[in-house]
């Protein structure tokens, strides 16, 4: 979670409805798909299309152009395919057609638009398109060298001055899927009523006749722009600092190997054992069902790869390499190695920060953990909470560190306002270094934060539909009958997020506190990239001492059960 609102499902549900979908006739589809087919520039999705008009296959084309996707705060994301509902150079040229005209409208004609692109099919192919709009539009267009960590490109936008950018991804979604998210010249994702506009002049693109697309005209950038990333890199570890502590490394065969193990080259930590299946891009993603370290399954192989090296932890980039995992050595877990939570690598993290004498603001996503608040209050630093996704995140005022339980991380907002899956991977690994050298390790940390602020154990109950309005009758239910009690605990604040409040604008999301011998929160909200509905869970259980952190555990276990149990009756799951 955590990408924002682009289109709310991905097509290859072809049952689930869509916000811009509608009835139309056969005749209708033919015409539009012959009118589509006239003008792609693709001669791949040109054959598909023309095999599925000739077949007359009319459920098909029904779900390619009975609608189309919508842009939002997240871009575009979809399966690639022929069609106004799938992703593909014609979109992606409608795109960016649309975004050049958004730039021209706000005054920035000649300005610089960057782009950047991940290794999925189609990415160098939508990532040039992107370039020659811009050029054509009157703008000027560059592209980074070759496929590159998405952090790279936030970083370029305003290393290079641009006026805004562009990243060709679609993060950890299945191979057949892609995306495009837009920057303004902040380098932060837009936010409304930017998308709004965009989608605007997007929807004014009668035809791709109308769009100059010269053939050159536009600037590709050498390594510079790498290399002065990597030198930012530098401001994220303290001088000085130890750094011992060991790592294998998974890519999950996306782009972060190479610039993570030039990171910590450049930094002197031991060079990453390397999950060899998982090394170089791929997108196919041959190794896992979804390529997204908090599957199941996701991590066997770095696992695999840990039992054979015997490293201090485990690392592993998501394919455009802006979130970051973290697995630590458990000999109580099967296997021995232990996926920590988001929401615990994001308390270490602010931990280590305030360790290393932090300053400013530290903020998160409503749905991440309070922990947060509770270390920054004690550190005498400000908090704040925001809607979820980055493109808030980044926009907090002196913001020092964000952070939210997807595995996104901002830990140098001065250098990248994103998440950035390879600084995050240094400073845990710095933060692993000081720890070993006192004979301590990260779950050593995550105990002594359990007995100064109380353990905070969060959960997430996540249900993957085929049909949208399950989720939609889910969450009719619960804002017709909130519950008033969940796992023996009162009810004591329902909040429709809908409705906003005073710090947060208005979202498609319910918000409960819990309270009596524990105290509890739930969030439950529909998922703005994926079929699913989301809810996130977390309970506080007092610690007096390390004496009672495996009891305090158990209650916490129990009672997270018991909240999803009563949860899912609530919504009629």
């Amino acid at each position: 979670m955590g990408e924002g609102s682009a289109q709310r499902y991905s097509p290859r549900h072809p049952t689930l409805p869509h916000p811009e979908r509608h009835t139309v006739t056969q005749d209708d589809l033919l015409t539009r798909a012959k009118a589509w087919l006239a003008e792609d520039p693709d001669s791949e999705t040109r054959e598909e299309l023309a095999e599925l008009i000739k077949a007359g296959d009319t459920d098909a084309l029904a779900d390619r152009f009975a609608g189309t996707l919508q842009f939002g705060t997240a871009g575009l994301r979809g399966e690639l395919g022929a069609g106004p509902m799938r992703m593909n150079r014609s979109v992606v040229i409608r795109a960016a057609a649309g975004l050049a005209a958004y730039l021209r409208a706000k005054g920035e004609e000649g300005g610089l638009v960057v782009i950047g692109y991940d290794a999925r099919y189609k990415s160098a192919d939508f990532a040039r398109d992107t370039a020659a709009v811009m050029t054509g539009a009157g703008l000027r267009a560059a592209l980074l060298p070759r496929p590159l960590p998405t952090p790279v490109l936030a970083y370029a936008i305003r290393h290079l001055g641009a006026v805004a950018g562009v990243e060709v991804t679609a993060s950890h979604n299945p191979p057949r899927d892609n995306g495009y998210k837009v920057y303004l010249g902040d380098g932060s994702q837009i936010v409304p009523p930017a998308d709004a506009e965009i989608a605007a002049e997007i929807d004014a693109i009668r035809s791709l006749d109308d769009v100059p697309r010269p053939e050159d005209g536009w600037r590709t950038l050498g390594d510079e722009v790498l290399d002065a990333y990597l030198e930012r890199t530098d401001a994220v570890l303290s001088p000085g600092s130890p750094r011992t502590a060991r790592t294998v490394y998974t890519a999950m065969h996306g782009v972060g190997k190479d610039v993570l193990t030039a990171a910590f080259a450049r930094a002197g930590f031991p060079p990453p054992a390397l999950v060899a299946a998982q090394a170089e891009p791929d997108p196919a993603f041959p190794t896992v069902a979804f390529p997204n370290p908090e599957e199941p399954g996701a991590m066997d192989l770095a696992f695999e790869a840990a039992r054979a090296v015997d490293p201090d932890l485990v690392i592993a980039n998501d394919p455009d390499a802006d979130r970051c995992a973290v697995a630590v050595p458990d000999p109580a877990v099967t296997g021995g190695w232990r996926m920590l939570r988001g929401d615990e690598v994001g308390a270490l993290l602010a931990a280590h920060l305030v360790y290393k004498g932090a300053t400013g603001v530290f903020a998160e996503s409503i749905v991440s953990s309070s922990l947060l608040g509770r270390i920054a209050d004690a550190a005498g630093l400000g908090y704040e909470e925001t809607l979820t996704g980055f493109k808030w995140i980044a926009r907090v005022e002196g913001l020092r560190y964000g952070y939210e339980e997807a595995l996104g991380y901002c830990v140098d907002p001065e250098g990248v306002r994103d998440k950035d899956g390879i600084t995050a991977a240094l400073l845990v690994t710095e933060l692993a270094s000081v720890l070993k050298e006192q004979g301590r390790t990260l779950t050593d940390l995550l105990d002594d934060l359990a007995v100064e602020h109380g353990l905070h154990a969060t959960d997430q109950l996540s249900v993957r539909v085929e049909d949208l309005s399950v989720i939609a009758n889910a969450m009719a239910a619960l804002r017709e009958r909130p519950p008033v009690s969940l796992a023996g605990l009162t009810v004591v604040s329902a909040e429709d997020l809908t409705k906003g409040t005073e710090s947060l604008p208005p979202t498609d999301g319910l918000r409960y506190h819990l309270e009596g011998a524990y105290k509890a929160r739930v969030i439950v909200r529909p998922s703005g990239t994926e079929p699913k509905l989301k809810c996130y869970l977390e309970v506080v259980v007092p610690v007096a001492a390390a004496v009672d952190l495996a009891p305090a555990r158990a209650k916490a276990s129990e009672l997270l059960v018991a909240i999803k149990r009563d949860l899912s009756a609530a919504a009629g799951l």
